[in-house]
């Protein structure tokens, strides 16, 4: 038989994060660590980071210097993947706060550098993957100002960190958000609070109105910032009916909902659901969420389904709520994440939520692939993965999202074995067809992180093997004269453990600077993010269409 051409031999494969094919530091639990190029690291951190929050083996300064250190070095080495990378990080990637820092520390780097402010660029990146086509450091800016409020959060960030002397491709890029997010009804919302309004950002930037009627707004907004926007043009006819509502005398504003247009009235006046309560300055009843319900997003929907069983919403309206979170295209449009229906399942206290957020969750993971063969799903639920949320105003911990991940892809495989690690691992047991929800209520709260021995107590031949954890752990002794693992031995690096022949793909939700496996090429690949579109690269590598799969926006 020959050495090479063999049953099973394959096309090698890379994939865009990479690490050192070797071992140079530890992981925050005293593992083998391989410290990563300097895009993957930035990646990783990036889809990862809630910026100004500590994470469990990082300080926030420490954690937020190295994002904006990575960020202004790679827009000077590679401005083209760095500019593909921060409008992917606020579109795909769904994260607001890190993609603004991430803007402008872009253009500071560059201009730091003695790059023109909106210079275009053109080219290809040093991976030799097409970057963006042409860019400018205001375009960067402009990409990542994606809702009403960002524009304010740039220039408060800008200022805050820099000063008041903000830079011209920070205004320009500014000035175009503005001009394309900015209408009556996110004047309504958004114009509230914060060192920014509106009218002081209009002011600073000067943008070029699109319409009339906008240039009417954009007028309106600075005089009411100082003071003398009682009159409302003819134009604004949203804000004129919005200041007529608020004219009503308050015993007569619940009699609106005695009316059968009482959602189009509330709608033509730009009143949010979150408005209503301090207009009506009483309570939300059944009447009021039923007429608000039709006109209401889905988000809205799903964090408001306690507020509807407390105030006794009829079965009819909660099978319309119902009927769109089964929706997959309403799930799609939503861009919700998908531990945010987990969280609503949580929250609700009524059963007849139960189905409907499992169908929204299901859609919400459409890209979880049905892996032939058997799989072996590690789950990390180690005090590390406890300690971090998602963002300060977040109850969800990274263990409870890798839960989630692992029981999607482990329902879903033709044969799984799903397990759950900290220093003791076991596995989670779970029927075919069962719900997801139902499965990530099994997960139990473990102390410490033992990868390896994990790996070594579970893998029996599988097909490949993937990895939900942030990585950091421990050695992973090997016994040491017939002792109990945990002492004794020399350690055993996770890659030791898994035949070469086997993929490994570790989900990474850390973050952090030091990866506990190698990654980039063979069977080792590390992927991340909060969303199901990390999968597609398990496909893509085990398909082998390619010699190289691409970072997610190239």
């Amino acid at each position: 038989m020959g050495r090479f051409n063999r049953a099973g031999a394959r096309p090698a494969v890379s994939s865009p994060v990479k690490t050192e094919s070797t071992p140079a530091t530890l992981t925050g639990e005293g593992g083998p660590g391989y410290l990563r190029n300097a895009k993957s690291e930035l990646f990783l951190l990036a889809i990862t980071n809630t910026v100004g929050d500590d994470a469990f083996y990082e300080k926030a300064r420490d954690r937020d210097d190295r994002y904006t250190g990575l960020v202004r070095r790679l827009a000077v080495e590679d401005p083209a993947w760095t500019a593909g990378m921060l409008g992917w990080l606020r579109s795909e990637g769904h994260l607001r706060s890190a993609a603004i820092v991430g803007a402008a520390e872009y253009v500071k780097g560059r201009l730091d550098a003695g790059e023109a402010g909106d210079r275009p660029v053109t080219g290809t990146s040093e991976d030799g993957h097409p970057g963006s086509s042409a860019f400018t450091n205001r375009r960067v800016i402009d990409s990542v100002l994606q809702r009403p409020d960002e524009p304010g959060e740039m220039v408060a960030y800008w200022t805050g960190k820099y000063g008041r002397n903000i830079p011209k491709p920070v205004k320009r890029g500014v000035a175009d958000a503005i001009a394309r997010l900015f209408d009556e009804r996110a004047a309504i919302k958004y114009d509230a609070g914060g060192g920014y309004r509106f009218g002081d950002l209009l002011e600073l930037t000067h943008p070029t109105a699109r319409t009339l009627a906008q240039g009417d707004l954009f007028a309106h907004l600075i005089d009411r910032r100082h003071g003398r926007g009682d009159t409302i043009p003819a134009s604004l006819v949203t804000l004129a009916n919005r200041a007529e509502l608020l004219s009503w005398p308050v015993a007569e504003r619940r009699a609106l909902f005695d009316r059968d247009q009482a959602a189009l009235v509330l709608k033509d006046a730009g009143m949010t659901w979150e408005q209503i309560a301090g207009w009506l300055q009483g309570p939300m009843n059944a009447k009021v969420w039923e007429a608000l319900i039709p006109s209401m997003g889905l988000m809205a929907l799903t964090r408001n389904l306690r507020n509807f069983d407390k105030a006794g919403v009829s079965d009819q309206a909660a099978a319309r709520i119902a009927e769109r979170l089964a929706d997959g295209e309403q799930v799609r449009r939503s861009r919700m994440l998908p531990f945010r229906f987990l969280s609503a399942y949580r929250a609700a206290p009524s059963l007849r939520w139960s189905w409907p957020l499992e169908q929204a969750l299901g859609h919400s993971l459409a890209n979880v692939p049905s892996l032939p063969g058997r799989t072996l799903v590690l789950v990390d639920r180690s005090p590390s993965m406890w300690g971090q949320k998602f963002s300060e105003r977040s109850s969800m911990p990274w263990a409870d999202a890798a839960a989630l991940f692992g029981a999607a892809l482990a329902l879903r495989a033709a044969h799984a074995d799903l397990v759950e690690f900290g220093i003791e691992n076991g596995p989670v047991r779970f029927g075919r067809g069962e719900s997801v929800l139902k499965v990530v209520e099994r997960f139990r709260r473990l102390s410490g992180t033992d990868v390896p021995s994990a790996v070594d107590a579970h893998l029996r031949g599988h097909d490949r093997v993937v990895i939900v954890t942030d990585e950091q752990t421990r050695p992973g002794w090997l016994p040491s004269n017939g002792a109990e693992w945990g002492g004794g031995g020399p350690a055993r690096p996770i890659d030791d453990l898994i035949p070469a022949s086997t993929p490994l793909y570790m989900w990474n939700f850390g973050g952090y600077r030091a990866g506990a496996a190698p990654s980039g090429a063979g069977n080792r690949h590390t992927l991340g993010g909060l969303s199901d579109s990390a999968f597609r690269l398990i496909e893509l590598l085990e398909a082998r269409r390619a010699p190289a799969a691409r970072w997610p926006w190239e």
